[in-house]
């Protein structure tokens, strides 16, 4: 599997707070859940609890060398990883918008902080998962979100969905494509407006690119 680069930005550790999960975390610095979650040993369903201590960069030094192997170890063979089915962006059955309404907010991997597209809706109105998953944070903890909800669609895609009035699901749940999940909220700058967001394996991508 494909590590992705740690920024300079990127801080060295986070400490989790009451209400937190390995999602958000990963989702708020950029980054793959997987690869903070083996960095730290934890396996999966990823559970996390208030004052552990996580790792947000690679394993280097003394705690690299702590993981190391004897040279030319015994290996099995290798088994053939089965291809992954991911949401696919020529596909307009795999994904859809998660509401009608006009892009105030365009794309752009270069503006620091959030990096997804804004849909002016009228506020109340219903959001929409963009594909089937499940909901793997539903708060408000994430500063510059407002109430926010990320769904994680399969190991390599995450979508989120922030400045909701209200949410309509809670973590854990499995939603389907074109379910109800939230209602609009506001911005700074629009009295109704969706904050859209799609994650390939930690980093943005630009959602316009994918959705049909």
């Amino acid at each position: 599997m494909r590590e992705l680069g740690v920024s300079a930005g990127t801080p060295a550790s986070y400490t989790v707070r009451d209400g937190d999960t390995l999602y958000q975390i990963a989702f708020a610095v950029g980054l793959d859940f997987r690869d903070v979650a083996r960095w730290n040993g934890i396996d999966p369903p990823y559970v996390i609890y208030p004052g552990q201590r996580l790792r947000l960069r690679p394993p280097t030094g003394k705690d690299a060398g702590d993981r190391r192997v004897a040279a030319n170890p015994r290996r099995d063979p290798t088994p053939t990883p089965t291809p992954e089915r991911a949401p696919d962006r020529d596909d307009p059955d795999r994904w859809q918008w998660p509401l009608e309404g006009r892009i105030v907010r365009e794309y752009n991997a270069n503006a620091p902080g959030k990096q997804g597209i804004g849909i002016a809706a009228e506020a109340g109105s219903a959001v929409s998962a963009s594909a089937g998953g499940h909901v793997v944070y539903s708060g408000d903890g994430l500063p510059g979100y407002g109430n926010l909800i990320i769904i994680k669609h399969n190991e390599r895609f995450l979508t989120a969905y922030g400045y909701n009035r209200e949410l309509l699901v809670g973590e854990g749940d499995a939603v389907d494509r074109g379910e109800s999940i939230a209602r609009v909220g506001a911005s700074d700058d629009y009295p109704g407006e969706l904050h859209f967001e799609l994650r390939e394996r930690g980093q943005p991508v630009n959602p316009t690119a994918y959705l049909p």
